[in-house]
């Protein structure tokens, strides 16, 4: 057992982290406050490999690992969580597809994902299943070289801004087995979205339902078989649950130091903040809460590299863990900073809206406990 990195880790890490410092967390409070999708950064990070970390090198991906994915979006999300997590989605449609996509899909997709030349969205939710994503409703009708959507996905990431959406549909019986995976592009008639939804956090990147309404899309837009969708759906998330879990730690890491400086420098009753002995204590417990979800995660992410049988499992502890875990940090990291830390003039109010949404989306931290209990009782 060895707990340092490669070489080629530390590299990676110290690429992501240097872009991060430069290309994302000057402009961070810029594109939370006029609510700018950053696409000029987007495509700079893809430059680097980030559009594609985790897809093979024949179509222009990285062909990376998912430690080393997770050591990335760790350092992206210093720059700006919400930035990090559009990120994260992007890459997770762009596996999807080189993983079970036809050859024909992988290349005339993945090329422009790589590089951002296109961006991807995932279209799971609806507004009538989140959590229950079996139930899901939106359905596609084969009609000869063509399936016809028609229903709603809710709260999606890049709506209206993505080029390509990788959606969830039911073409056959009720529950999981019923559930298909198809690419619709951006323009394709039938095709609509809704308003921009005003969020709490997260406002580097655009949310909107999408809508489809009689929507055609050619059968070789498929990826997979008839009714793998839902299998699909599910082997994409486990590596989404790592890299939100990954953006959590750092938007936390972020907060931490910049409150330990803080803290070095504040004076009250003619005492700096740092020496005080209860207030030195909830720092340590930030800080051990921090590295013992950084482990989880590395753990979980080794095993999805490993293709353990509990990988599922060990990647919904990590994100339940570690969201928590982060969110926590940053929320007491606010409260070391007082009155300051509610100010937008601090980047600490920003990070705990963003990261607020991270225990809810790609499988709410009840649902990672639904996944760990099951597994465990073998339910």
């Amino acid at each position: 057992m060895d707990f340092e990195l490669t070489e080629e880790q530390r590299a990676i890490k110290e690429t992501a982290r240097a872009f991060a410092r430069a290309a994302m967390m000057p402009f961070a409070r810029q594109w939370d406050e006029d609510e700018i999708f950053p696409v000029d950064a987007l495509r700079e990070a893809a430059a680097l490999g980030l559009g594609g970390i985790y897809v093979a090198a024949d179509v222009g991906g990285s062909a990376l690992s998912r430690l080393d994915a997770v050591l990335i979006f760790e350092e992206l999300a210093q720059g700006c969580p919400s930035t990090a997590a559009y990120l994260s989605i992007h890459n997770m449609v762009a596996w999807m597809i080189d993983a079970y996509g036809s050859s024909e899909l992988r290349q005339r997709f993945l090329p422009d994902l790589c590089t951002m030349a296109k961006f991807g969205s995932y279209c799971l939710t609806e507004p009538d299943s989140g959590s229950d994503a079996a139930s899901l409703k939106t359905h596609a009708q084969r009609r000869h070289d063509h399936y016809v959507l028609d229903g709603t996905k809710a709260f999606i990431s890049g709506g209206s801004r993505s080029d390509v959406y990788l959606v969830m549909a039911r073409t056959g019986e009720g529950g999981p087995h019923g559930i298909s995976c198809f690419l619709v592009e951006n323009g394709t008639p039938g095709l609509t979205f809704g308003a921009q939804e005003k969020k709490l956090g997260w406002h580097s990147q655009p949310t909107a339902m999408v809508i489809f309404q009689a929507c055609r899309v050619p059968v070789a837009n498929r990826v997979g078989a008839e009714g793998e969708g839902f299998k699909i759906a599910m082997s994409g998330l486990d590596g989404g649950r790592l890299n939100i879990a990954a953006c959590s730690l750092g938007g936390a890491q972020f907060c931490l130091e910049r409150t330990i400086a803080y803290m070095k420098e504040r004076k009250q009753f003619g005492t700096r903040l740092a020496d005080f002995q209860a207030l030195g204590f909830r720092v340590a417990d930030y800080a051990t809460g921090l590295e013992a979800s950084r482990l989880m995660l590395y753990r979980a992410a080794a095993a999805l590299d490993r293709r353990e049988g509990a990988a599922t499992r060990l990647a919904a502890m990590a994100k339940r863990l570690a969201t928590d875990t982060g969110f926590d940090v940053v929320n007491g990291c606010l409260q070391l900073h007082g009155g300051y830390g509610y100010l937008r003039d601090h980047p600490i109010e920003r990070v705990l809206r963003d990261l607020r949404v991270h225990q809810i989306l790609e499988g709410t931290n009840e649902v990672m406990r639904l996944i760990v209990s099951r597994d465990l009782l073998g339910n």
